[in-house]
């Protein structure tokens, strides 16, 4: 009883920090938002090319469901592809809720339809994740050689409003929001939050060893099992192409939203490396959804881009909001949906084999 009051505390807690983050990246990015604008362009927009985006979405749901199948079969496991798509989409769900408790949730899942051990198919997401980890830095890479130009443009621009700026420093966004508080002195706060970064750590890794020493220890055998599953791969060419195949959807979903926009229609593809690559990382803070985060990231991406093209940053940075409103929104609803479904699914996949095991 004691555990679950923990657990229910710590889940608690996780959402009230996940909403903050969400609330404060997005305070961020809307504190000097042109409505007019955001309203003219979305009025403009064309939903046939978001619905195209839809549909690259939902297709690397499903080569992701059947990747996963290639990881689980090294270990003797043989699932089915809708038993895994119905697992993946029910982690992501819960994703929305309590962030990063997705991947156990969708080993915890496929465990109640296909009895597949949580340690060992957790093994298998972390290894996705480092994969993922690989995937992004090659779009990084093709965003450096693709589009060097507008990062030098962006460096350009900052610099010069640095040296245009008066000789006193103009605090950040978030240090006026310190100094509604009556926080001043800055470099002594930022030196307080990393100490307590840095005792926190420690005292959470000192927890582990102390208390859940035995616990840590088969539990890291079993995600061993599942990340040293890829060398025991009997269809590599397979998990090549779908793990290419996952990430070109990413792509065609993220890029294909820029054509909705009459004033982003002629991004090129190699814009499109840009802003996905962007897109991921403002999608790896931990904040509810995404929210917040990515609109952030994709004003700035997209204030890049423009400033590269010699055109207005300003513009290019409510352009991004604009884009961010669309994008975002289809993720999340293709989450919802998904993971709706995946619920029934998934319910009704453990009541047949409650019942085949009673006949």
């Amino acid at each position: 009883m004691e555990e679950k009051k923990k657990n229910t505390v710590k889940s608690f807690l996780t959402i009230i920090i996940s909403l903050g983050f969400a609330a404060f990246f997005l305070w961020l990015a809307l504190k000097d938002f042109d409505f007019k604008t955001f309203k003219q362009s979305i009025s403009r927009a064309n939903y046939w090319w978001v619905a195209f985006a839809g549909v690259f979405g939902l297709l690397a749901y499903w080569f992701r469901a059947v990747r996963w199948n290639l990881l689980l079969e090294p270990m003797g496991y043989t699932t089915s592809s809708s038993n895994a798509l119905w697992s993946i989409s029910f982690g992501y769900l819960m994703n929305l809720t309590i962030p990063r408790s997705g991947e156990l949730a969708r080993a915890t899942a496929l465990y109640g339809v296909e009895k597949v051990p949580v340690d060992k198919s957790f093994g298998t997401i972390i290894l996705e994740r480092v994969i993922d980890l690989v995937c992004m830095m090659v779009f990084l890479l093709l965003t450096v050689i693709f589009k060097f130009d507008a990062i030098v443009s962006f460096y350009d621009y900052v610099t010069a409003k640095k040296e245009t700026s008066t000789e006193e420093q103009i605090p950040t966004g978030f240090e006026k929001f310190l100094m509604s508080f009556g926080v001043h002195d800055f470099a002594s706060f930022y030196l307080i939050v990393k100490v307590l970064i840095l005792l926190l750590i420690v005292a959470v890794i000192f927890y582990l060893i102390k208390f859940k020493r035995n616990k840590l220890i088969n539990f890291a055998k079993g995600i061993w099992d599942g990340i040293a599953s890829i060398s025991k791969l009997k269809q590599k060419s397979k998990f090549i192409f779908y793990t290419i195949a996952i990430w070109s959807s990413y792509y065609f979903a993220a890029y294909l939203v820029c054509f909705a926009l009459p004033e982003t229609s002629d991004f090129s593809f190699a814009d499109g490396f840009f802003i996905i690559a962007v897109g991921t990382m403002g999608m790896i803070i931990p904040a509810s959804g995404g929210i917040g985060a990515f609109n952030l990231a994709m004003q700035y991406g997209f204030m890049i881009l423009f400033i590269a093209m010699g055109k207005d940053g300003n513009l290019g940075g409510e352009l991004g909001l604009t884009y961010s409103f669309i994008s975002l929104p289809l993720q999340l609803f293709l989450t919802l949906v998904m993971g709706t479904i995946s619920i029934v699914m998934l319910a009704k996949e453990r009541n047949r084999m409650v019942e085949t095991v009673e006949n």
